[in-house]
């Protein structure tokens, strides 16, 4: 009890600015009292005189060979060499990432070998030996100046003071279990008192981040999913999304499967399952929402087992580049309206679809596709499509039909008055300007649960509340251009799934033989099609070209082409690509 108050005592001392005094009695041993002061020095230092060590440790294995084993000096090389080809082949599995390293470790190795070896044969003080061995020195040159080694031995030293910290800031009792020392910071695993849980931790953040003389918002404090007296600090030197991240195709093929939006600042992928699940994305003005969207619209185009719908109040200023890739596209009220009216009557389809079939969900493949409906502004449709809106969101989930809506502040006004937001299973938070607007993205109490939104301090950077991402991890979302928005369209465009099979429409039967001249001066849309097969060149034309020929939809061109194919006057060459068959009968 008496060495612990003496310790208190002392570390208030520090605080003040005060350096504790040593006297010396008569009675007291100098020589111990000496021996501990070193010994205490040459442990806190000994990240800094490892060199030293592994010098005085050479000379002193030299020494002991030398007089023990003379001839053993062969093996030493052998030895040596192996270890350094160990350490350029291995190295990474003992924390040498770089190659740097790597060649830096093997060099030590060899050169350490190489002078013992050649000490074991000569003896340590022979010349030139002993200059050799000063002047191998110089390797510790790299050692001393490593930014690893000096943010691990900072760290190292902050958490030896965390005691000190945690009386000044009210957490007394906690301590420091383990910590790992990364590119862009640490991450501690720490100990509260018991009574104590994370979100004493989390409302003592500001205080920490003082106390341990960071930057503003570098704390970051998870709860410990094992115990509920533990929890994770990590703590960030550099920010690892000050830099835009660079959008690359996934190779997500299936709604199934969950799809990349970003990286988390420790460097892992930020993923999210859209399937069965109704998504919110909000954010201030100029935080990232349309960045957001185009992320998850190029990943979900990429898919073969969904049909996008999009709904855009702004004239189509956000979703109209990606219109080769969506199945429908409203720009207006009254078609924003329209489109939910027909996805309700989907919905409805499939419901009696599942009952008659005896399944409770609707398994999504390229012939009976999932629904994604991506409305940007949800705030601007008008009240008959909120309600619409609405019976999706409870109703659409087990059919996979999905909304996913962006708004810059989802209050209850702004979303309707149904219950669209509380079925919102995935909630994308981007930068907000205030407190409470965290509770109105994310859900209420996040922001007192550690979810601060409002300290994100550039576009893209974002939090996802899901039920695989329950704790509050900060990621940025890829940045996709606009040149990348348009070869993603035009490179799916032509290979998107449909919710039914295309019936003709009613005012144009199929035709079961070659389409005829009209005797009209202007060409009908199917004589223009067939023109456009016919003269089509050995690989094909895309079915792009010919709705742009034919001036009609999608849904029309695949139905005439499924007509010629099933009689045989049309063949597909490649995925997309179709000519006339010039050797049918």
């Amino acid at each position: 009890m008496r060495t612990h108050q003496m310790r208190r005592h002392t570390r208030k001392m520090r605080r003040a600015g005060l350096q504790p005094m040593i006297v010396i009695n008569d009675g007291d041993q100098l020589p111990d009292l000496v021996i501990v002061l070193i010994g205490r020095w040459l442990w806190r230092y000994r990240s800094e005189l490892v060199p030293l060590y592994l010098t005085l440790g050479t000379l002193a294995a030299g020494w002991l060979l030398h007089t023990t084993h003379p001839h053993a000096w062969p093996l030493l090389l052998i030895l040596s060499t192996v270890a350094g080809s160990a350490l350029t082949g291995l190295g990474h599995r003992v924390g040498l990432a770089r190659r740097s390293e790597r060649l830096y470790a093997t060099a030590v190795a060899m050169a350490a070998g190489s002078w013992c070896a050649a000490a074991t044969a000569f003896g340590p003080l022979s010349p030139p030996m002993p200059r050799l061995l000063l002047g191998a020195l110089i390797l510790a040159v790299p050692w001393w100046a490593h930014r690893r080694r000096r943010s691990r031995v900072s760290v190292e030293r902050k958490l030896a003071a965390w005691p000190e910290v945690a009386d000044s800031i009210g957490l007394a009792g906690s301590r420091v279990l383990s910590a790992v020392v990364d590119a862009w910071g640490y991450t501690a695993r720490m100990a509260l008192r018991r009574g104590h849980t994370v979100a004493d931790a989390i409302a003592k953040l500001p205080a920490i981040e003082s106390a341990l003389g960071t930057r503003p918002g570098a704390v970051r404090i998870e709860a410990d999913t094992a115990r509920a007296d533990h929890f994770l600090m990590r703590v960030l030197h550099t920010d690892p999304h000050s830099r835009p991240v660079p959008w690359q195709a996934s190779d997500v093929r299936t709604i199934t499967r969950p799809i990349p939006l970003g990286v988390f600042e420790d460097a892992t992928p930020a993923t999210v399952l859209l399937l069965r699940r109704h998504a919110l994305i909000g954010g201030v003005v100029g935080s990232g929402k349309s960045g957001v969207l185009n992320v998850i619209l190029a990943a979900l185009a990429a898919c073969h087992d969904v049909v996008i719908w999009g709904i855009d109040l702004k004239g189509g200023m956000e979703l109209r580049p990606w219109t080769k890739a969506l199945g429908r596209l409203a720009t207006t009220p009254e078609q924003a309206t329209n489109l939910l009216r027909d996805a309700v009557a989907e919905l409805d389809r499939r419901a009696d679809e599942s009952g008659h079939d005896g399944a409770r969900v609707w398994e999504p493949t390229t012939r009976r596709p999932a629904l994604v409906i991506v409305i940007d502004e949800y705030a601007e449709l008008p009240e008959d499509a909120m309600t619409y809106a609405d019976s999706i969101a409870r109703r659409g989930r087990a059919v996979a039909v999905t909304l996913l809506a962006a708004t810059q502040r989802p209050t209850q006004k702004a979303m309707g008055h149904g219950a669209t937001r509380s079925q919102m299973d995935v909630r994308i938070c981007l930068r907000v300007r205030e407190r409470r607007d965290v509770d109105l993205v994310l859900g209420q109490g996040m922001y007192n649960a550690g979810w601060h939104a409002h300290t994100l301090d550039a576009p893209g950077k974002l939090l996802i509340s899901a039920p695989e991402h329950p704790h509050p991890k900060r990621a940025r979302a890829y940045l996709i251009t606009d040149n990348d928005v348009a070869a993603t369209a035009h490179a799916h465009g032509a290979t998107r799934p449909v919710l039914n099979p295309p019936q003709p429409p009613a005012e144009e039967e199929p035709h079961n033989a070659v389409p005829h001249p009209s005797p009209t001066s202007q060409p009908t849309a199917e004589e223009r099609l067939w023109r456009a097969l016919l003269t089509a060149p050995e690989n094909g034309v895309s079915v792009d070209a010919l709705m742009n020929e034919s001036g009609k939809s999608r849904r029309w061109v695949y139905y005439r082409l499924k007509e010629h194919a099933k009689a045989g006057r049309a063949v597909q060459i490649v995925r997309g690509q179709w000519c006339a068959n010039l050797n049918a009968s």
